[in-house]
Order: C-alpha cells, then structure tokens, then sequence
C-alpha cells in the first residue's frame, strides 16, 4: 500500500492530529507512516526499529484514537524495559492526548512509592506504562485489572530478554484477554523474542526500518585513539573547541558518573551525574535542568540514560566505548532525534580496536578518525568567546557602564595609565581562572598502526568464526544456573534470601538487579540457587545506597534481604577459585566438615 505522506491522510482522532501538529511534527517518520494504518486497523504489529526513529509515536497515535475517553478501566498497557523509559512513553502518551478530554494515563515501575499507584490505579487510567517487574505485583494485587484490555505493546522487547524479563512478559501476556491487540517492537529480533512473537502475535503486519536509515545517517560519528591516562584531559580539550548544546557523555559505571561529573564540575563546566544509585525525584529532576538549559552536560551509564529524549542534546560523547554495538546504538540515538542532526564521539583504546570494527560492522557506517584540539585551537576558541562577550556587554549593558567609565577614567588619570592598561589589568582579573592563552601539555594518541577499514580476510573470517562460536557456546549454557562473565572485574559474593523454593529463576534475579540497582545484566555474574536463598556474584564496591534499596526490592513476592555472603551460605554453595571454561554445570554435592546452612532470616515486610 501507499505509504502517507502526512499525519493528515492518516485516519487519526482530531484532537489526536491537533496536538501533533502544535508539537511541529509533519511527515510521518518511516515507522509511523506503515505501522499506524496498521494499527488503526485493528491488526497485530511486528516491528523492527532502532530507538530515535520514531516508535513510540508509531504506536501511542494510533492506540490513543482507539480510546474510549467514558470508560476509566485500563484499555492498552505497555511493557518497557526501564523506569525511564516508562515516564517518556508516559509523557508522550500525555502529550498526544493535550485535546483529549478525560484521558489519563499512569506510569507504574520498581523504586516509587506502591501506595501512591494503587491509589491512581483506583482512580484509573485508560493507558498503564510499566516494567515487568511492577506490572506483575500489580496483578498478582488484583490492583491491576486487565479486562477491558483492548491492546497491548512490548517495547523494545529484546532489551527485555537481555534483562531477563522474557518470562515475566510472557506470564503477563497470559494474564491478558486472548481477544486484544499486540504491537512487538525490538531492534533486533533474536530467536526467543521471534518465538515470543510466533505465540502471541495474531498474523502480525511485519514492520522493518533498515539499520542504513536507522543508526544515525544524520549523526555525524568520530573516534579517537587514546590513552587511559589522558582522557580526562582530551575530554576537555575537545569542550573546549565542540560547539554544544546539550551533551551526554556515557561510561561505564556508576561510580564513574559521579567522578567524572566532578572533574568537570572542577573545571568550570556545568555537568551533573545520572545513575541507578539516584532517587527517581533526583533523576527527573535533573533531566528537567537539562531541558530548561540549567544543565550542559550529563553523565550516564547505559541503564541509567535509557529513555531520555532531550531535544537541545547535540552531542553523545562514549567516553567509555560499550561491549556490543547495540548498546552503541541505542546510546548515540540519545542525539539526532525526529530528523535532527547530531554528534557522536566515540573514544577507543588500543585494545579495544575490535569493539570499534564490530561497531562499524553492525551500523553498516565507517567512523572517522578525528584529530584531538591543539593548544592553539583552544586558546582561539577562548578569546573568540571573550570577545563575544564584550560585544554582547558593549550592546546590551551600555547604559550600565557610565559608573565605571567615569572611574576608571579618573584612575587613569591619577595614575598616568592608558585605558588600554587598565583593560588588560581587568581582563586579566577577569580570566585569571581560565586564562585565554592556553598552555597545554601535548597529549599523544596511543601508538595506532595505520588503521586498516577492515581486518585482513583471514583475521576477519577467524574473528566471526570465534564470534559465531562464543554466542554457540552461550545460549547451550543458557540453563538454570548462570554462568560467569567475559568482564574481568572483581566480583563479591551476596546472598539472596529466595530460592528454588519461592519458584525463582536465574533471569528473575538479573532482572531485578538490572532494573533496581543500574547495573548493566553484563556485570551480573555468577547466580546459584538453592532451596531457601540464592547467590549471586556482583562487582566489587556495591554502595550502601544500592544495596538498602534491594534489601526492599520484591522477587516472586518474596523480599530478597541481599546481605554480603561471608562464607557461611551452606554446603551446597562454595566459592569457586578457578572457573572451568565451560562454565559451572552442577552444584557440588555437600563435603565432610562443610558449614551447616544458616537458618533463613524471617523477611522484613514491605509496601
């Protein structure tokens, strides 16, 4: 079929349109124009698309004209990945419905206050946005009531399976009428997720929008080749000359936002950190200060930036390059939103050449080696700035300066100095912080041998190969137990009071952890469960922050109490010192002089 080629030939509510054209939008983007008439005509939707293309609008425009504004009961539900990404599907629900009277619609995940929902769910609302997690409490409550449902939509559904979610959202999909709609939406589409939608989708209408037109034609991609120990100062130096509005800068870890948040603090730029450890009130907060030009830059890990979508971002730095090219992805679709263009920075150490190749090869687009800012280009940037500045003063505060021409004439006078000496006394004072002349240390790239645009054929045949092998050897150890992780970071041990016992599963922890504490489900290892509790391997130097809140997170409607394991968690868990290649298969039976198990503790109780 004909394609439209304006929101206007599409068959959406009036007051749905009005709202869409006060928000500026024109053309529908590629997954708008052929998933809408779809989804208006009542038929299931299997959509493939990068994030910043446009989805969410793909599915709410349609969705929100089918509502029945008279009737408060919960008509579509949708499952996200993530709290943030809960609140901006929310809030773009919110904004389509401007012109719709009566609608309401209500955000629900881990981390906020469950009386406060179940007394919205009472009230109603006609859209229900929320994480696995939360949305099956609210069922197993009877808070949740999914009778009248009409559709329902899995957000980016794969980065639900790389969560752990897959099973909680096929438990909810049950728990749904069979006579409803569903729209699957997912970046890729992996084995399990397919099979998900084989089950539950109704002769789906397939959606695809090529990775060409969705990886960022617009965002214009860089990277350079540095050393660890000079980062921090080719960060700055590339502040200093990027012409920004808005930037996030991605890292790795949580602790990392708020050190580098620090250092740019120090430096005179005004940055602020983002990660699983803030409140949700703190989060929203400080993405409102990006949005009203409060703040400049945010630092972020992956979890924690899930979901933003700031228009004033310009630029997304990769401070720290992610392990797979989707989280890539999905970090640079952060910029050049809704046809806008952007800037992506990518830095990459030597050994990390690989990444960068498998970047490449996903995205299906070259990145350009870029040059880091001399001294020279920096102290031009500054003295362009100053002089902006006394232009915009010259203009716009003349009839302020009769004071302090008056006095500093009669200084001059006084004491027999030019005013082009007072001038330079006062710039002087007034840059004494940031000097205009800039004198930098030169800060080498590492040694990079001349960069090949692709590996030789052998190497690139022996590195898919070893590829294709690790993701064999990967989904067979997909079984009950969890296996250890390709990171080498330095892991603790902690105990969970849940088991096998309470109907636990090993995604279920990852799940919960993921989306409750910020940490990426790559930095999970190792997870053991027994009948009474489970353990789980996670890296060293979890904050005490974090883990207050997950003593409160709920897994199968049982309080996990997460507490440091110190050796004493049975005969049935010892700590391995040396892992076998091919993962730990079975438990090790019980040992003559074992520690006898300690009595689970009695779980506190919680909202």
């Amino acid at each position: 079929m004909s394609l439209p080629a304006s929101f206007a030939d599409l068959a959406l509510a009036p007051a749905v349109l009005k709202a869409v054209a006060e928000l500026g939008y024109e053309q529908p983007s590629p997954i708008q124009a052929q998933a809408i008439p779809h989804l208006l005509a009542g038929r299931d939707i299997l959509g493939v698309a990068q994030t910043g293309t446009g989805k969410t609008a793909a599915f709410a425009l349609p969705l929100l004209t089918q509502i029945d504004v008279n009737n408060n009961q919960t008509q579509v539900l949708v499952l996200t990945p993530t709290r943030e990404l809960a609140i901006q599907v929310a809030e773009a629900f919110q904004r389509y419905a401007t012109h719709t009277k009566g609608f309401h619609v209500l955000p629900i995940y881990g981390g906020q206050d469950m009386r406060a929902q179940l007394r919205q769910l009472q009230r109603g609302a006609q859209v229900v946005v929320g994480t696995p997690g939360r949305v099956m409490d609210h069922l197993r409550r009877g808070s949740l009531q999914l009778d009248k449902l009409q559709a329902i939509v899995l957000d980016e559904a794969d980065e639900m399976l790389r969560m752990g979610f897959i099973d909680d959202v096929e438990w909810i999909l049950e728990h749904t009428p069979e006579q409803r709609q569903t729209a699957l939406f997912s970046a890729t589409m992996p084995p399990p997720i397919k099979k998900v939608a084989d089950r539950y989708l109704v002769e789906p209408a397939e959606v695809k929008i090529s990775p060409e037109s969705s990886t960022g034609s617009n965002i214009e991609q860089h990277y350079w080749m540095v050393s660890g120990t000079n980062k921090m100062d080719a960060l700055t130096r590339i502040l200093e000359v990027e012409d920004f509005d808005a930037m996030i800068i991605f890292v790795r870890t949580k602790t990392a936002t708020v050190e580098l948040a620090e250092k740019l603090e120090a430096r005179g730029f005004s940055a602020s950190a983002i990660n699983g450890d803030m409140n949700q009130a703190l989060r929203e907060r400080t993405i409102d200060r990006l949005k009203q030009n409060k703040l400049d830059i945010l630092v972020a890990t992956d979890v924690a930036a899930r979901g933003i979508d700031v228009e004033r971002v310009s630029h997304v730095m990769n401070y720290d390059i992610p392990y797979d090219s989707e989280a890539y992805v999905h970090r640079i679709g952060r910029t050049g939103r809704a046809g806008r263009s952007g800037k992506a920075i990518l830095f990459v150490a030597p050994r990390e050449r690989r990444l960068l190749y498998a970047i490449e090869k996903a995205t299906n687009q070259r990145i350009e080696r870029m040059e880091l800012p001399t001294g020279d280009a920096v102290t031009k940037q500054r003295i362009d700035q100053f002089n902006q500045l006394l232009t915009t003063t010259l203009t716009e505060q003349r009839n302020k300066l009769d004071f302090f021409y008056e006095l500093l004439a009669e200084f001059s006078q006084t004491h027999d100095v030019s005013a082009e000496e007072i001038a330079s006394a006062l710039a002087y004072l007034c840059q004494k912080e940031r000097p205009l002349q800039v004198q930098l240390a030169d800060v080498h790239a590492a040694q990079d041998r001349p960069r090949r645009d692709r590996p030789e054929r052998g190497e690139r045949d022996r590195s898919e190969r070893s590829e294709r092998g690790d993701r064999d050897r990967g989904e067979k150890r997909e079984r009950r137990e969890r296996g250890p992780k390709r990171d080498d970071v330095p892991m603790d041990l902690y105990r969970l009071e849940v088991g096998r016992d309470h109907g636990v599963k090993p995604g279920d922890i990852v799940g919960a952890i993921a989306n409750e504490a910020g940490i990426d489900s790559r930095h999970i290892g190792n997870i053991r469960l027994q009948g009474e509790f489970s353990t789980v391997e996670l890296p060293t130097g979890m904050p005490k922050e974090t883990l207050s809140h997950l003593r409160k997170v709920f897994i199968r409607s049982q309080p996990i109490n997460i507490s440091l394991d110190t050796g004493g968690s049975g005969a049935n868990h010892e700590r391995p010192k040396k892992r076998h290649p091919k993962g730990d298969r079975a438990e090790r039976p019980a040992r003559l002089g074992d520690k006898p198990a300690k009595k689970p503790r009695k779980p506190k109780k919680y909202d």
